[in-house]
């Protein structure tokens, strides 16, 4: 009998992504609650770069750059249907654009600087 079941060589430790997913979000509303533009811009990018490290961790996208390209257009659209509408929430607009575009930034210089350090599993 196996004294701990369930447990074997062949699965991987637990994934980081879930805590910082979860913690994007709030770390976003604090910076637009306390006025501090940084820091909701922060948290959307550590929301962002958790989501697409999920999907390229569980096989769900080949390519980093596509995942944060799709996800820097949501954001995109997404800040500039708050910012430039009806709704009126300018500053929370404005930080998501900026995530999106730094997301993209990001993402640009991942794959042309860490394509050579990547390991396979």
């Amino acid at each position: 009998m196996d004294e701990a079941p369930g447990l074997s060589d062949q699965y991987r430790t637990a994934s980081p992504w879930p805590v910082f997913i979860a913690l994007g979000i709030p770390i976003s509303e604090l910076g637009l609650l306390f006025g501090l533009f940084p820091l909701a811009v922060g948290g959307l990018l550590l929301f962002g770069g958790s989501v697409v490290g999920i999907l390229k961790e569980s096989g769900y996208v080949a390519s980093t750059i596509r995942a944060v390209t799709a996800l820097a257009v949501i954001f995109f659209a997404f800040g500039a249907g708050l910012a430039f509408t009806d709704i009126a929430l300018v500053t929370r607009g404005y930080a998501v654009i900026a995530a999106a575009i730094l997301l993209v930034v990001g993402g640009v210089v991942f794959e042309l600087f860490v394509r050579e350090q990547r390991q396979t599993f």
